[in-house]
């Protein structure tokens, strides 16, 4: 099915399949996600899931160590090379082409991924592949910073990648925004009783494993040399100088649909 949206991250695939060069790095940098959020899907019902865009794994572990089987599918053969190291079933291939080969499944999840999917070719397919009363589960980690150290860390991206300025502002909304973006696929898929939930956490970084998730970023990433050099060691020496750490509010925001 074509999808009627005109953009979308989805459609930057330089973006989209920029992870593989780095998976180790993401495996390792990236947060991980609530365990409050596994022990709810895991009563939602069946142990059969597919975890769309699985990367490394971060999800289907957790999903994994509560007794369901996974299979995930990821565009990126060297995400999925490091999700297999972890003990993940995974086929290699973009959502939207998949051959399901008449395999069905209880519950679909996809962890900071499907911003990266057709949400109208990919939610028909998600439908497709549920059994009756299963659930689709997508979900992100967005996060907020200090006003103090968002001032400072804008002027650094005002100086050295004026592209990216802006880039610690409204982190917190972006996951409701990729929520949104998704809802009217899932509805035109024939989802019903769609609902979101919420999980509020913290994480504290040094300045090594700040810069270090920073990379992990496609739009820091993919940033022209000397410039990603640069930025990242101004970065690095504001947080020095406020105190050589700096703790995240994370929120993981989870939409759920039904079959």
């Amino acid at each position: 099915m074509a999808s009627p949206v005109g953009d979308g991250a989805f459609r930057d695939r330089r973006r989209a399949e920029s992870f593989g060069a780095i998976a180790e790095q993401y495996d390792r940098a990236r947060p991980a996600y609530p365990a409050a959020l596994f022990d709810e899907l895991a009563t939602l019902g069946g142990t059969e899931v597919l975890d769309v865009g699985c990367g490394t794994g971060k999800a289907a572990v957790q999903l994994a160590a509560r007794g369901m089987r996974v299979l995930g599918v990821e565009v990126d053969p060297g995400m999925a090379a490091v999700a297999r190291t972890h003990g993940v079933e995974v086929e290699v291939c973009p959502f939207e082409e998949w051959d399901d080969r008449g395999r069905t499944f209880d519950l679909v999840t996809s962890a900071q991924a499907w911003h990266w999917v057709d949400p109208y070719a990919g939610a028909h397919k998600a439908f497709r592949v549920l059994r009756p009363d299963g659930t689709v589960a997508l979900f992100w980690n967005v996060h907020a910073i200090a006003p103090e150290l968002r001032e400072r860390f804008d002027a650094v991206y005002e100086w050295h990648a004026p592209i990216l300025l802006g880039r610690m502002n409204g982190l917190a909304s972006r996951g409701s925004r990729s929520a949104e973006h998704a809802r009217p696929g899932l509805e035109a898929a024939g989802f019903t009783d769609s609902c979101e939930r919420r999980y509020d956490w913290l994480q504290t970084y040094t300045r090594a494993e700040w810069l270090d998730l920073l990379v992990t970023f496609s739009d820091h990433q993919l940033l022209a040399e000397p410039a990603r050099t640069e930025l990242l060691s101004a970065l690095g020496d504001a947080v020095d100088e406020l105190g050589g750490t700096l703790t995240v509010e994370y929120s993981t925001l989870v939409l759920l649909a039904r079959r």
